[in-house]
């Protein structure tokens, strides 16, 4: 029987909208208390009208920044890294800084989130950090993007191993529609969306509400550690 997030406190790391509200709202559904946090405090705060959600600021590039939400907070029960910087572009269009900063938020960031509240959690909590299916299915423009999901793989298994009991697990969604797209445009987004909806195996594009649905079977499946779960519709499984 997977274990219980009443009473248990739960931080998500990521924006107020999008796959991370999506997981904030699955957890207080589920019973759980919630701190929010990002670099924009404020705007976190104003995302929630619930007194079971807390926001609180974090800089995933910053480790002063993770040590003194660590200290804030105390124990916490699990952690849920949400958060991203894209790197999309052919290599020939790609630059340090971005590429580096990808690194930063997605793989390092998490990296010393463990540092820092893995010693303040008790031995049944867990960890949920966010890869990818570009690790998964090479495609022209996502090389950087792909790269930063595949270390987060190679850290979720080396954390799981590293921090045991305490279980770490990744979440690997495909095309989602939580607005990342948006910048392509109505026509673009729409074009790309039914390419892939056409081809994947499952037939459409996924919602917030599926990735959380993974994240909270991660949360509380106490037999589960060192996985990467693809939330992705069978998507790298074509070309």
């Amino acid at each position: 029987m997977p274990a219980s997030l009443r009473d248990r406190t739960v931080l998500v790391v990521g924006r107020g909208s999008g796959i991370a509200r999506a997981v904030t709202l699955a957890a207080r559904e589920a019973g759980a208390r919630v701190v929010v946090a990002g670099r924009d405090r404020e705007v976190l705060a104003a995302a929630y009208d619930d007194p079971g959600v807390t926001a609180e600021r974090v800089d995933l590039t910053d480790e002063s920044s993770i040590a003194a939400l660590a200290t804030r907070l105390g124990t916490v029960d699990h952690v849920v890294s949400t958060a991203s910087a894209r790197a999309r572009g052919a290599v020939a269009d790609l630059d340090h800084d971005t590429v580096l900063r990808s690194f930063d938020v997605k793989v390092l960031g998490p990296v010393l989130l463990a540092k820092h509240f893995a010693p303040r959690m008790p031995a049944d909590g867990s960890f949920v950090l966010f890869s990818g299916s570009s690790a998964r299915k090479p495609t022209i423009g996502m090389l950087a993007v792909g790269a930063t999901n595949g270390a987060v793989d190679v850290v979720t298994r080396g954390l799981a191993v590293e921090l045991a009991p305490i279980r770490v697990n990744a979440v690997s969604p495909g095309t989602v529609d939580t607005g990342a797209y948006d910048a392509l445009g109505d026509r673009g987004k729409g074009e790309l969306f039914a390419a892939r909806e056409a081809s994947n195996p499952a037939g459409r594009i996924g919602a917030p509400g599926d990735v959380a649905e993974a994240v909270l079977f991660a949360l509380t499946s106490t037999f589960l550690t060192g996985v990467s779960l693809g939330v992705d519709g069978g998507e790298p499984l074509v070309r």
